[in-house]
């Protein structure tokens, strides 16, 4: 943790999101604190992204309570969800506009100052690497590229809290070094940030807490500087795959 305060930039108690089946999450309790990047980690269908989903009230709980940036969820003011930071499933960009227009756009509705929209653009496309592709329709972007914009119009306004779905998927290695230092960045700039990812190694690089979910539950949690996180990680959910098989 970069931010000698631990004020909670998100906090969350019993979360439970039913589904048909054996979906959803049960029971989560999550904490993410001012300069603080805490990883999410587990199999496809372990609940990550409805977790990250419904704390950004995205999916309505059937249980639980969610505080962000020190208000409860269904009663945080504007200004509380502009300092929100989220790329959860697919990028929010303007297919129809160009890079630098669908920037300025997201940043209006982030309540950046119209004065500040030009200033505050520049430096989401310097970050992740957009250089020269200002003027480049949405549409007509590499998958890659249209991440990399995802991630800008996420983190241009420089949020408080940062919710971030498996942010280094279709980047390059270029831009997944581009992803680490910004996300570094904004954690020792006091956001907090809570990001879900398959890969061990990296998430090793930037986190400072890494937490497993397993069948929708909290499972256990992972030193980012453990020797082999990656067999930790399979022996946690092995072990509560046995335990739920009552084997």
């Amino acid at each position: 943790m970069t931010e000698a305060t631990t004020a909670a930039r998100l906090e969350a108690r019993g979360l439970v999101r039913r589904f048909r089946g054996d979906a959803g999450i049960r029971g989560i309790d999550l904490d993410v604190a001012a300069g603080e990047i805490h990883a999410l980690v587990g199999l496809n269908g372990a609940g990550k992204t409805t977790l990250l989903r419904s704390v950004l009230g995205m999916l309505r709980l059937d249980a639980g309570r969610v505080r962000l940036l020190g208000h409860d969820m269904e009663l945080a003011p504007p200004e509380a969800w502009s300092a929100v930071g989220h790329l959860v499933e697919q990028p929010f960009a303007y297919r129809e506009l160009d890079v630098a227009t669908s920037l300025a756009a997201v940043a209006r509705l982030r309540g950046v100052p119209r004065g500040d929209v030009r200033e505050v653009v520049e430096r989401g496309i310097a970050a992740l690497g957009l250089q020269g592709l200002e003027r480049r329709r949405v549409g007509e972007l590499s998958l890659g590229n249209r991440q990399r914009l995802g991630l800008a119009a996420a983190l241009q306004h420089r949020p408080r809290l940062v919710v971030l779905d498996e942010p280094s998927n279709a980047l390059d290695p270029a831009g997944v070094l581009l992803l680490r230092a910004e996300l570094l960045a904004l954690a020792a700039d006091g956001a907090g940030v809570l990001v879900s990812s398959h890969h061990l190694d990296e998430v090793a690089r930037v986190a400072d807490r890494i937490t497993v979910v397993n069948a929708g539950r909290v499972v256990g949690a992972l030193d980012p500087a453990g020797a082999d996180l990656e067999r930790a990680f399979f022996a946690r959910v092995h072990a509560d795959d046995l335990e739920r098989s009552g084997t």
